[in-house]
């Protein structure tokens, strides 16, 4: 799964790959606080969450240093 996901990554722009940052940190930032509040069924979710993240900054750094 992991590498179909960052072959799809692969084919967004800057802009969209910024823009799912975004909302990947948002959708983090609510997860971390329905579990402080004990409401969090799905707790593999914040592992995949964080793994996202990572991978949408490194294709974003990849496509910054190809000047692209």
């Amino acid at each position: 799964m992991a590498g179909k996901r960052a072959t799809e990554l692969r084919t967004r722009s800057v802009d969209e790959l910024t823009q799912h940052l975004l909302d990947l940190r948002k959708e983090s930032f609510n997860l971390r606080f329905q579990q402080a509040g004990g409401q969090l069924d799905n707790t593999t979710r914040m592992r995949d969450v964080r793994r996202d993240i990572a991978r949408t900054k490194f294709i974003l750094a990849e496509k910054t240093r190809a000047g692209v």
